[in-house]
């Protein structure tokens, strides 16, 4: 295969091998080495120098976590060794990747080339690599029937949802089609369907508390989770998804006619919804908060925000105009892991994730709260207030209408159960 080079250099085999050392050292060495390369791969860091100091700096120097100077003597000098390591890699012209870096690593240009989202090029690599530690070598990994007994074992073994199910199935397509050159690959397994979840619901209590904790300071210093609670608001007042609420920008957000608009949602379609009235003060303040922030970026050089490659191509200059800033922009910058310029991207959503779990723990509110939680509320208080499934079909973009009767289960109002248990009625009865 072309775009998967062979390679014989590995670290942990050269470590072994490595006569500088005593078992002792060696210990330490393959301890601070794979704690290095398990942050290196989950930060997506090619390895490099830069992608040492990150983790030097991030994982190994904590206030909270004190070292005892061997310790720090010792990753000091793995890190050294394996720096040492990788320059010997280039001199000799070799690819120091493993086979799951290096398959990652084709799935990721196979989907920029198909102009595929960041998230799926990241979930569709994530599953390419763990194909490539499966299949253990080059030559497996080129094989269909390998391939089918790996998606075998997901559908058997980790009793995986059906969507995940899928998203394995299409990432191995697009890798055996476009990375391999296998025209037609059939893989002889048949996905199993998984029952319908009910999803999890607030009660407008619970709502009110959780928006209530996130307007309260953090307890770690210098920070705050009172800036998540606009976005929260926004979300379950829209009905919006996480990465819909992350992404929105100036000119979605219409004040005058109380709407936000969804720009390439689920299926890549727009859609409409509602902006409440009770946040139009506040979104107004955000926007002001956003003006300052991004002319600041202005003066300070940096790029203009991200845009899709298509509409960055048409409109050139447009990513520096504050209409297409982010709503809900990052503190910091950051730099794009693709084109490498520094530049300004919105609110991470695991980020406002982890605060709104946070808040709802500290709500004493005793479910598996996450941000989509809101999502599900705002359709079930929509149809306990009388709104028909139709109307919440298009505010929630939903294709099938059978997807949104899914709120008919744990709607508590006349559309949904209704009903007074028996064991009630004893109890007036007595």
């Amino acid at each position: 295969m072309t775009s998967i080079t062979k390679s014989r250099w590995c670290w942990r085999k050269d470590l072994s091998e490595f006569r500088g050392l005593t078992d002792f050292e060696r210990t330490g060495f393959l301890l601070v080495l794979e704690w290095f390369e398990n942050f290196r791969l989950r930060c997506e860091l090619p390895a490099d120098r830069n992608a040492a100091r990150l983790f030097w700096k991030n994982e190994v120097i904590k206030e909270d976590r004190p070292r005892e100077s061997w310790q720090l003597d010792q990753w000091g000098d793995a890190i050294q060794w394996y720096l040492k390591w990788l320059d010997a890699c280039a001199e000799a012209g070799a690819d120091h990747r493993s086979l799951a870096e290096r398959v990652r690593a084709a799935v990721y240009s196979a989907c920029s080339r198909r102009g595929l989202e960041p998230r799926t090029k990241q979930c569709y690599g994530a599953w390419a690599a763990r194909f490539a530690k499966f299949a253990g070598n080059e030559q497996k990994v080129t094989e269909v029937e390998t391939a089918t007994q790996f998606l075998t074992s997901v559908v058997l073994d980790e009793d995986c949802a059906y969507s995940t199910q899928k998203q394995a199935l299409n990432a191995l397509a697009l890798f055996f089609k476009h990375v391999l050159g296998i025209e037609n690959p059939v893989f002889g397994v048949k996905l199993k369907k998984t029952g319908t979840r009910v999803p999890v619901v607030l009660s407008q209590g619970e709502t009110q508390r959780l928006f209530i904790e996130l307007d309260k300071p953090n307890k770690v210093p210098k920070k705050t989770d009172g800036q998540y609670g606009l976005a929260a608001r926004l979300q379950y007042g829209a009905g919006l998804r996480l990465s819909e609420l992350v992404r929105l920008r100036i000119k979605d957000v219409d004040l005058e006619r109380g709407t936000v608009t969804i720009r390439a949602g689920k299926g890549d379609k727009d859609r409409v919804s509602v902006l409440p009235k009770s946040l139009l003060n506040e979104v107004a303040a955000q926007i002001e908060r956003g003006r300052v922030l991004c002319q600041g970026d202005r003066e300070a050089g940096l790029a203009g925000v991200w845009m899709p490659g298509a509409l960055a191509r048409k409109f050139r200059r447009a990513a520096e105009t504050f209409e297409w800033f982010w709503l809900f922009p990052s503190r910091q910058t950051s730099t794009d892991p693709e084109s490498g310029v520094k530049r300004r991207y919105h609110l991470h959503g695991k980020v406002y994730n982890e605060a709104i779990k946070r808040a709802a723990s500290a709500a004493r509110i005793e479910k598996r709260v996450t941000s989509h939680a809101l999502r599900h509320s705002f359709a079930t208080h929509l149809l306990e207030g009388g709104t028909d499934l139709r109307t919440i079909q298009e505010l929630l973009g939903h294709e099938d209408i059978t997807t949104t009767e899914i709120y008919l289960h744990v709607s508590m109002g006349a559309n949904g159960l209704g009903v007074t248990s028996p064991l009630d009625g004893l109890c007036l009865a007595g």
